[in-house]
């Protein structure tokens, strides 16, 4: 979950624009009752944002579209973005069958209510590989969803190990490693020639957490994690530049504009880390 009430992510907090708050309804007809700001799919409820646990999806949140040009904190890689919530992870993790829900929510969003969904950020893993977690995927790509996923952080190389969600060979997906501000691969960063696409800033990354008694905070996090949402931010700021592109067009310019990076040469598909500038 991440704090939509932060004064950094406020402006950018999305809504369901189908759901009425509060009337204790399925306005929408997606099962959901009054899923205003998403679903909590650990709890069952329309509560995403559960206090100051979720402080690893604030900060996800504020390197994707943290607000700009407003004197205070940081700002996101697309400041034009709107946010939105699935949350299945909870104090005790969470199970794939959750996690399918989760991604299905967000493809039913998009086709059923037209909602301009280009990707959704997967800063988690774990598990092995799931027949019924990949088709979920395709689905999502079928409906032209993006799906920009962390590579792990136990220093494995994904192409032997397992890296799930990262490395489904599913169209949508664009799967991330991380790097430090020096442009090396950060000492706990998965890799994999064949299975992780590109790098990205992942280590020391300044963000978006809640605060004691609901004030608004920042801290410094690393992971793949942190390298993972520069790349969904990415893609949300390609399409806000081009209208109408497709999510395969949005995946190829952010691949083909990675820059060459030593680091990641023989470590990644691209052998580059993110280049927003010039996708």
């Amino acid at each position: 979950g991440y704090m939509f009430a932060h004064a950094d992510l406020a402006p950018n907090a999305g809504v369901n624009p189908g759901e009425i708050a509060g009337n204790g309804r399925d306005d929408d007809g997606n099962g959901y009752v009054d899923d205003v700001r998403g679903w909590d799919f650990d709890r069952n409820d329309g509560t995403v944002y559960d206090g100051t646990a979720d402080d690893h999806g604030t900060h996800v949140a504020g390197t994707i579209g943290a607000a700009g040009n407003n004197g205070t904190g940081v700002v996101g890689v697309c400041r034009s973005v709107r946010l939105s919530n699935a949350k299945f992870l909870g104090r005790n993790g969470g199970t794939t069958a959750n996690a399918i829900r989760a991604v299905d929510y967000f493809t039913d969003l998009k086709t059923r209510h037209g909602l301009n969904l280009v990707a959704t950020n997967n800063s988690w893993g774990g598990g092995g590989f799931s027949q019924g977690l990949q088709d979920a995927i395709a689905r999502a790509n079928a409906a032209g969803i993006l799906f920009v996923a962390a590579a792990g952080n136990s220093t494995v190389n994904c192409d032997t190990g397992s890296c799930f969600p990262a490395e489904y060979q599913v169209p949508n997906v664009i799967a991330v490693a991380s790097i430090t501000s020096t442009g090396a691969i950060s000492s706990f960063s998965n890799f994999g020639a064949r299975t992780i696409h590109l790098g990205a800033p992942g280590s020391g990354i300044w963000s978006t957490v809640p605060g004691r008694g609901g004030a608004s905070s920042y801290a410094s996090y690393s992971g793949t994690s942190m390298a993972t949402p520069h790349v969904a931010g990415a893609a949300a700021l390609y399409a806000s530049r081009n209208p109408g592109a497709t999510a395969a067009q949005i995946r190829t310019a952010i691949l083909n504009a990675a820059t060459p990076t030593t680091s990641l040469a023989g470590r990644t598909i691209t052998g580059g880390r993110l280049n927003v500038a010039g996708s």
